[in-house]
């Protein structure tokens, strides 16, 4: 249960960065920190949250065309920077059957994400 603070923080966040604090609001809630748009020299990351001994770097995909192994790709190479796990949200999206192979290859949890 969240606590009314966190609820305005995430009330806060998906009001002022869409999709992108949508999904962070999800991660105040567990209880982890979070940090939107953090710089990578391969491009930034949505959401990096940090709490109870763990790091997760979080990329959302929000097209309606399914994601590609590029952004598997991506998230993988981001994350490895960030010493990170790496997190694809799918925000209103699917994922081709390759890139979901390939996402298991590299140790990458696809998530769907609905709200």
């Amino acid at each position: 249960m969240t606590t009314a603070q966190l609820r305005h923080q995430q009330k806060l966040l998906s009001r002022r960065h869409g999709v992108v604090g949508r999904v962070a609001a999800l991660y105040v809630g567990a209880g982890l920190h979070v940090t939107l748009n953090h710089p990578t020299r391969h491009g930034p990351v949505h959401v990096v949250a940090t709490g109870n001994h763990q790091r997760l770097a979080i990329d959302i995909y929000a097209s309606p065309k399914p994601a590609g192994t590029a952004a598997v790709e991506a998230i993988a190479r981001k994350a490895s920077l960030l010493r990170a796990k790496p997190v694809l949200a799918l925000y209103g999206a699917d994922i081709a059957p390759e890139a979901l192979e390939l996402a298991g290859k590299l140790g990458v949890k696809v998530k769907r994400v609905r709200l």
